[in-house]
């Protein structure tokens, strides 16, 4: 999610609400400790209490493979005000796995042991410590041994991803995998991979067993995904008015250009709606067109009109 999951677009999924917490994007921890300043730029939620400003918990997520800074970039994130420290051993990015981070260190069990233990040891034990991992890296064979070493280490909630690093995002996930995980561990796990919606994630929960779901890039698709579920878990029938989305488009925009020039806030826009054409049809007939646009006005009426035209209430 580096790249479109910042603090901007979580607080625009914290305003409509649904989730229990939100995930920062991964901080590289390469040749040197993650300075405290950078903590409290990067995850700027660390500032007010580790939340956004609709209360939602923010975890601060690391990336990286030297144990030792690992641990004291961990510490500095807590003294910025991280109240949660994730570790994602799950990027399939090639950038990132030729610098020895992500899913690559799904190939040697004990060096995610070194870091986690490392981690762990280091912080204050009030504070929770998680990891995220995919199947494998070329195959499932270490799966097994990858999740002990985590457990071993001393961490109590573990996000999978239902795919190795060669799947990349290539459907389906094997939710099955998981739910052998989930028989093994007394670690809280948390499914992840194709849940979209309220009937996907009813089938994950049936074949994995699992009572905690994390949704990626299916929130970039559709922001009202969580809030969606949350309804439906609780019996209500989904009265949700989707012309929202041209609101929301606007005040997206709006919270960009408080951070960014018009020329990135343009791209930033026309990023978002190359996820949304996913879960909106409208925006998918009409990408070519948003792509086209030249400024951040004219990207903004070109949406509007879209969804005036085609959008009613449901």
């Amino acid at each position: 999610m580096e790249g479109v999951m910042d603090h901007t677009m979580r607080n625009l999924l914290s305003k409509i609400g649904g989730m229990d917490y939100l995930v920062s994007e991964f901080i590289r921890v390469t040749q040197h400790p993650i300075p405290i300043t950078a903590f409290k730029r990067l995850v700027p939620e660390n500032t007010t209490q580790a939340r956004t400003t609709h209360n939602h918990p923010v975890h601060t997520q690391l990336l990286g493979s030297n144990a030792e800074l690992m641990a004291e970039s961990a510490l500095n994130a807590i003294q910025a005000g991280a109240t949660h420290i994730d570790v994602n051993f799950g990027c399939p990015a090639k950038r990132v796995n030729g610098h020895g981070g992500g899913s690559v260190l799904l190939q040697t069990p004990d060096a995610l042991y070194s870091i986690m233990n490392a981690i762990r040891i280091t912080l204050p034990n009030e504070i929770p410590v998680s990891a995220k991992i995919r199947l494998g890296f070329e195959d499932e064979a270490l799966l097994f041994d990858n999740v002990a070493a985590i457990e071993a280490a001393g961490v109590s909630t573990l996000t999978i991803h239902g795919r190795t690093k060669k799947d990349g995002y290539k459907p389906p996930a094997r939710w099955e995998k998981i739910g052998e995980i989930q028989d093994k561990t007394s670690m809280t796990v948390v499914a992840n991979g194709d849940i979209v919606d309220i009937e996907s994630l009813l089938r994950c929960q049936s074949i994995t067993g699992c009572q905690h779901f994390m949704i990626g890039r299916g929130s970039l698709n559709n922001p009202f995904v969580f809030q969606q579920i949350r309804e439906q878990l609780n019996g209500h029938v989904n009265t949700i008015d989707k012309a929202l989305l041209k609101t929301l488009f606007a005040s997206y925009s709006t919270e960009l250009q408080k951070y960014c020039n018009d020329t990135d806030t343009l791209g930033r826009l026309k990023q978002w709606c190359g996820h949304l054409r996913f879960g909106f049809e409208e925006v998918q007939e009409n990408l070519h067109t948003l792509r086209r646009c030249k400024s951040t006005y004219e990207i903004i009426k070109t949406f509007e009109d879209i969804i005036a035209r085609t959008y009613i209430e449901i």
